[in-house]
């Protein structure tokens, strides 16, 4: 499913529409009645982690305060994004997605319940699947023909029409009205208010690094490529229990989620490609065969993870001697 960095660019195509009274409503969600936005204006527009929260109020109503700009608006207005030139979605995954692990996003994205606590409200919660994508003013349209031969477009879950002629579709997302965003920005890796010590806490448990890594409520947004390519990055075993880590070791891996996110982020605002070097890959960059497996916790839902042996030695006790278990 799409991660911080990919979110944040769903957020930045919604932006310019702020403002805008919704004139007219579409999709094939079956979450939500699509014809209760009708003729709302859209309030705000907020990202946290992995989740797009659009705010909305009666269109006769006040407008009200939107969300104060963020580092990432201001990159976007000083020309490194036009959020109103359509969807494109530039990636930093290779297009093709083994079927183990589609199969294992997908049924992690079905089994995931809201809290109890989101309840009727104006905000309208977005979580994407494996595929969720956010376009402005296009539609996506069919790259491939299906196993069944037909060449059909992807089907909207929302499409909202806005007054000024412009229009947001959005695809392969679940939809759930709340009260309010419920993240802490500071549970963000991607925001300015991202608490590192209490991040840091988190990595030092007797528990598997690369379970912690994806936490979310410590690391909102982080998710299974940047888990990859920052503990390869950090040289780490992803099965190393971070109690066994020094804090030195901890601190680089968090500069290097911070730094890989950032600049996954700035790629895809210039629209570029962020080059990967273990998720997917066969070999690492140094030619080590690069080992694969699904890793997670026993009663819990198991990530596939690429490592390098070589590069990212197992360490079973804290003298940091490395072990060759893979």
């Amino acid at each position: 499913m799409p991660e911080g960095p990919s979110v944040r660019k769903f957020q930045l195509l919604t932006s310019p529409f702020v403002g805008q009274v919704v004139a007219k409503v579409g999709g094939s969600s079956r979450k939500i009645s699509v014809n209760d936005l009708n003729a709302l204006r859209l309030q705000d527009s907020q990202v946290h982690g992995k989740n797009l929260y659009l705010a909305f109020v009666a269109a006769e109503g006040p407008l009200g305060p939107t969300a104060e700009e963020t580092v990432l608006q201001r990159e976007a207005a000083s020309g490194a994004s036009s959020p109103a030139q359509g969807g494109q979605e530039q990636v930093c995954a290779p297009q093709t997605h083994s079927q183990d692990e589609e199969l294992q996003e997908l049924q992690h994205s079905r089994s995931e319940v809201p809290d109890a606590a989101e309840g009727p409200g104006n905000w309208l919660r977005f979580h994407f699947g494996l595929f969720g994508s956010v376009r402005a003013n296009e539609f996506s349209r069919a790259k491939q023909a299906n196993k069944r031969g037909d060449w059909k477009d992807p089907i909207p879950r929302l499409v909202l029409h806005f007054e000024s002629g412009g229009f947001l579709v959005f695809y392969n997302c679940r939809m759930h009205w709340c009260s309010s965003p419920r993240a802490s920005p500071a549970s963000d890796i991607l925001s300015v208010e991202f608490h590192r010590g209490q991040a840091l806490d988190a990595l030092r448990a007797p528990n598997p690094i690369c379970y912690t890594l994806l936490d979310q409520r410590y690391f909102s947004g982080l998710g299974n490529i940047i888990k990859n390519e920052i503990l390869y990055l950090a040289k780490i075993h992803p099965l190393t229990q971070g109690s066994l880590l020094e804090l030195s070791d901890l601190e680089h891996l968090l500069n290097c989620a911070i730094q890989f996110s950032s600049d996954w982020l700035h790629s895809k605002l210039h629209g570029k490609r962020l080059h990967l070097q273990i998720y997917q890959k066969e070999q690492c960059p140094l030619g080590h065969t690069v080992m694969k497996g699904a890793l997670g916790p026993s009663d819990g839902f198991k990530r596939l993870t690429w490592w390098c042996p070589q590069c990212q030695p197992a360490v079973l006790s804290g003298d940091r001697d490395p072990s060759p278990v893979t």
